[in-house]
């Protein structure tokens, strides 16, 4: 059997000089210049997201002046914080050279970004023997984000203060979202979704085209939802509500298995639950915080 001839390529070079192969067109070749815009354009593309994940880790290093400087960085929240999670690590190694910028912490424990004094608020935790601490935790308890309440509860309670049980009852509990405005449903999530602070839980229309975003205080999961999308709404309905994240139980179960009482029992018993939603550390916690309560208040376990 004869073998196949070779492919004929469609789209042969042109010849010049009489059909002479050696003098056959060839493409041009990249100036240096080119080439060096190319390769200088491709290596900002690989630095640039790095730059930005350095400034922006909360693990990196930083020198004294630089959390002096952090501190004081109005535009760059971030920043703020950045320091703060670095004082508050110095502060758990009981190093005596973070109290120079107690100040500081005191000072923001009324910032007005919500990130910035919920990350205060643990700091602030991590010295129980600052009475400039106490008095500013004790004032946070009424701060306008459940968040910020929650964790000066929180470390209130390394104070030895049950000052915020009340809050720390509530971390358990799903967060109402209600609409802050009437308006029309144009879209909504599904219950289970998992979501994290300032996530997106429903957007809706009012007024002559205007749309608003409505959502999450918290991280966690939908629980529920109220209403279907399409609905119109008025202001203040509630359309749904967000159960925490396992973090924030474990946190509050731990706080409630030291300063918890009776009437927090049915916040609690329903985490010792063998439920997808309840993780075993979560569930062994709740367990051991209801004995603990249990044997304050002399009760004995349900039969």
């Amino acid at each position: 059997m004869a073998s196949r001839p070779p492919p004929v390529n469609p789209n042969p070079l042109p010849e010049v000089n009489g059909g002479d192969s050696s003098l056959q067109a060839t493409p041009p070749r990249m100036s240096t210049g080119k080439r060096l815009l190319f390769f200088l354009t491709a290596w900002l593309i690989v630095l640039m997201p790095f730059l930005f994940w350095w400034s922006t880790w909360f693990g990196r290093h930083l020198s004294d002046q630089q959390v002096t400087e952090y501190l004081n960085d109005q535009k760059h929240p971030r920043h703020i914080q950045h320091a703060l999670l670095q004082l508050g690590e110095r502060m758990g190694k009981h190093d005596a050279g973070a109290k120079r910028w107690y100040p500081d912490l005191v000072r923001l424990a009324t910032y007005p970004v919500e990130e910035v004094r919920n990350t205060d608020a643990w700091v602030m935790g991590q010295d129980n023997a600052e009475a400039v601490f106490h008095d500013a935790l004790l004032k946070m308890l009424q701060d306008s984000s459940p968040m910020v309440r929650g964790n000066a509860a929180l470390s209130l309670v390394r104070f030895g203060d049950a000052s915020g049980r009340e809050q720390i009852v509530a971390l358990l509990q799903p967060v109402k979202i209600a609409a802050p405005i009437g308006g029309h449903i144009i879209d909504i999530d599904r219950v289970g979704t998992p979501i994290h602070q300032g996530g997106l839980v429903a957007k809706f229309s009012y007024g002559h085209e205007q749309t608003m975003d409505v959502r999450s205080p918290i991280s966690g999961r939908i629980h529920s939802i109220s209403v279907p999308t399409g609905a119109v709404v008025a202001p203040g309905t509630e359309i749904a509500t967000v159960a925490p994240a396992d973090e924030q139980v474990w946190e509050a179960l731990r706080a409630l298995y030291l300063i918890g009482q009776v009437d927090d029992l049915p916040a609690i018993v329903p985490y010792e639950r063998e439920l997808p939603e309840i993780s075993d550390r979560a569930r062994q916690q709740a367990v051991l915080t209801e004995k603990a309560i249990r044997a304050r208040a002399s009760i004995p376990p349900p039969q």
